[in-house]
């Protein structure tokens, strides 16, 4: 092989090749990076950073997937990986002692603070006579916490070692992480009104509380009570734009609008990519951040990998899906009734609900967000513009007749369905917020179908994989497959939310180079 020949194979071959750039792509390719391996970020997408992106319309910007984040507080250990992973620091901004707000029925809204002292004073405070049971309540939250963790410790151990850790706590295992958060409230409760309260804010990991494992409601909910809530200074786009440097620097690269087909095999090892377009890049080392079921499904050659774990992770099902109304405001948005905690609403007080029949009814749960009071960084300017979102819980089955449509090609009946869906949404948004609904001065409704565009989740999963029983016990999704040289990453391979699709990169990159675990003390 001549020079000129040499230099371009080197050129050509990469240490690593991640696919995918939301933030479990982007934490593997940092982690890496900062071990010295040179790694070639691929994204389907044109913009980099997944659901940690952020876009403008009129002068607003919005984030498309973080409205606040928990266990980022200063020492925390997610704290100290997310400064290294960066080449600055990020500055988060706490959203104080109240973050959520509940709107339950015709009840009162109850604010939700932290940390566990407070909330549960809170709870008393609202149900005087079920104080045995908040007590209870969050004991299991407790528990069920230190199980999730138990269990999301033994995937990243060697397999035997793992095996044992989870016939070690079995027990403990079937108790909190078995069964659903539905559950546990009812061992707990028989108050309809205290149940209702108690997973009103399933909506923060995705899992209906009849269907989710109680562990990952008990995970997501102390980690907003120990660690309380944050919001990227900036809003979310920073993250990217502070981990990207620590790739270059090492002699890595992003690219945007780069879609894998498939993976390179020789000899049932990974070798490599091929890009819808034809290109071949090579490395023995590849991480699909994409989703576990998208992963089998679009980039495994026909008949490559064990059929019992391909089979094991088309077992299990998408997590919920959303519509998205993104609002301009201008006007004096505080005096108007915005705050910066957010607002889970449930209209009739049921709670384990999602819309279903859209848009002939109205919507049975929203929940709102105002990014900019939230963000010290936003300059509302003299037409004082601010920007909000709201999020409505819904079904694939809502949109999936269109699903096969391209963006920009699809039916007039899809217009006029959109149109009615935002519609609908708006006015239960003005019929909480009267004084806010006139500030509006732009609004555009995003469908499940932009998650599948931005992302590629099937069914539009804002989350991956649902976190049910089976999911979170199941020694499937490790970040290491039984494919050489392969690799999952992100909320799939931990736990859902920004967080877990961290500690998923992380956790993958360690798989790959052991010293990255010397940063995660």
């Amino acid at each position: 092989m001549d020079r000129d020949s040499k230099r371009a194979t080197a050129l050509d071959h990469w240490d690593a090749i991640i696919i995918g750039s939301g933030m479990g792509g982007l934490s593997a390719a940092a982690a890496l990076s900062r071990t010295g391996r040179k790694v070639l970020m691929l994204e389907q997408y044109q913009t980099i950073g997944g659901l940690t992106h952020s876009f403008s319309r009129n002068g607003f910007s919005w984030d498309v997937g973080i409205h606040y984040l928990s266990g980022f507080a200063p020492g925390a250990p997610e704290r100290k990986i997310l400064d290294w992973l960066c080449d600055t620091p990020i500055e988060l901004e706490p959203m104080g002692a109240i973050y959520d707000v509940l709107h339950i029925g015709d009840a009162d809204p109850l604010p939700l603070s932290r940390p566990y002292e407070a909330q549960a004073l809170d709870l008393k405070e609202r149900f005087p006579n079920e104080s045995s049971a908040i007590d209870a309540w969050f004991d299991a939250i407790h528990k069920g916490r230190e199980a999730a963790l138990s269990v999301l410790h033994s995937r990243a151990m060697p397999q035997p070692i793992g095996a044992f850790m989870e016939w070690w706590k079995s027990r403990e295992f079937n108790r909190w992480v078995g069964r659903t958060t539905a559950e546990v409230a009812a061992e707990i409760t028989q108050n309809p009104e205290l149940a209702a309260v108690f997973f009103a804010q399933w909506g923060d990991h995705g899992g209906r509380p009849s269907v989710a494992s109680f562990a990952a409601h008990a995970l997501i909910s102390n980690s907003y009570l120990e660690c309380g809530a944050w919001y990227p200074v900036g809003g979310s786009s920073v993250i990217a734009e502070r981990m990207l440097p620590v790739i270059r620097q090492a002699g890595g690269k992003a690219r945007a609008g780069v879609r894998v087909d498939n993976l390179l095999l020789d000899d049932e090892r990974v070798v490599g990519v091929r890009t819808a377009d034809g290109e071949v890049i090579k490395s023995d080392v590849v991480i699909s951040t994409i989703g576990a079921r998208e992963t089998v499904d679009q980039l495994l050659p026909t008949g490559m990998g064990p059929d019992d774990w391909i089979s094991q992770i088309r077992s299990f099902q998408p997590s919920i899906c959303h519509f998205s109304m993104y609002l301009g405001f201008e006007g004096d948005v505080e005096a108007a009734g915005a705050t910066r905690a957010n607002h889970w609403i449930y209209p009739e007080g049921e709670t384990d609900v999602i819309w279903q029949d859209v848009p002939n009814s109205n919507p049975p749960v929203m929940f709102v967000s105002f990014a900019s009071l939230k963000d010290p960084a936003h300059v509302p300017g003299p037409r004082e513009q601010h920007s909000g979102e709201v999020i409505i819980w819904t079904d694939w089955s809502s949109v999936s007749r269109w699903a096969n449509m391209p963006t920009g090609e699809r039916s007039e009946d899809y217009t006029k369905f959109k149109k009615n869906a935002e519609n609908r949404v708006f006015e239960l948004f003005e019929s909480y917020f009267p004084k806010l609904a006139k500030l509006v001065v732009f609004r555009e409704l995003a469908t499940p179908l932009s998650t599948v565009a931005i992302t590629g989740h099937r069914e539009g999963a804002f989350y991956g994989l649902n976190v049910t029983p089976d999911r979170m016990l199941s020694s499937t999704l490790r970040t290491k497959t039984p494919i050489k040289g392969f690799y999952l990453a992100g909320q799939d391979a931990a736990s859902p939310g920004i967080p877990g699709a961290m500690w998923g990169g992380v956790a993958c990159a360690g798989s790959i180079d052991p010293t990255v675990f010397r940063h995660l003390r």
